[in-house]
């Protein structure tokens, strides 16, 4: 009888832990819902981005950066900007390219350029956030939805209700596989944009660099090395022989 309290309080956790899984089955099998439409939007938007940088060839890039900087050496800065908008890859890029036009040459440049940069940079990052919340998310609404209605399938089973026992090992199948393709999507998709974002970010470095040099355009800036002394020559010695 001493034990009577405690079992009692803990019949009522089970039941308690038992409606608070219950109730969150609908929630769960919603955020699954929406999470694989985020996915797809994201996979929509990678389909995007991937077309733009099919135009990318470092030749131009180089050609670009030259002609802004030569535009810049002029203080035609509408005609940099024009020089290198064909360049800019994303909108975010294309700010970042903004930028860098209108500050460089400016007293305290190089700060703002590389404040500009790290901007960009932590933009990309925020962006590749949402899927890789995803590829944790994906996987963790998956394997909820699987456990939710394996309970109340057990209780179909003990009271023989093979209906009920049928439509929920159906649900919990289906959201598992929902879950794990949400996850996988997600994972290629942070792989990729990762190494794409990398890449426009070493473009914009690259960019930065040509157009805010300081060096005179078609000046040598390695000093001429000083002209090598011709060799001396020394007449061979004559031996005198004694007669």
């Amino acid at each position: 009888m001493a034990f009577l309290p405690f079992g009692l309080s803990s019949n009522g956790i089970d039941q308690a832990i038992f409606h608070v899984a219950s109730a969150l089955e609908v929630p769960v099998l919603i955020l699954a819902l929406l999470a694989l439409a985020l996915v797809i939007f994201e996979l929509g938007s990678y389909a995007v981005e991937l077309t733009r940088r099919r135009r990318r060839r470092f030749d131009a890039l180089q050609h670009a950066a030259e002609a802004a900087r030569q535009a810049l050496a002029h203080d035609d800065r509408a005609a940099a900007q024009a020089a290198v908008s064909g360049v800019a890859l994303s909108p975010a890029m294309a700010g970042t390219l903004d930028f860098i036009i209108e500050h460089a040459g400016t007293p305290g440049s190089e700060h703002l350029l590389n404040k500009a940069l790290a901007d960009f940079d932590f933009d990309a990052q925020r962006r590749l956030a949402r899927t890789r919340m995803l590829v944790r998310a994906g996987p963790a609404l998956g394997l909820m939805g699987t456990l939710i209605p394996l309970s109340p399938a057990l209780t179909g089973l003990a009271a023989g209700n093979t209906a009920q026992l049928s439509h929920d090992l159906r649900v919990a199948f289906s959201v598992t596989v929902v879950g794990l393709l949400i996850g996988a999507v997600a994972f290629g998709l942070s792989l990729s944009r990762d190494r794409m974002y990398s890449q426009d970010l070493s473009d914009l470095q690259y960019l930065a660099a040509v157009i805010s040099d300081p060096r005179p355009i078609g000046g040598n800036s390695s000093s001429p090395s000083p002209p090598t002394p011709p060799a001396e020559t020394t007449a061979p010695a004559t031996r005198s022989t004694a007669s």
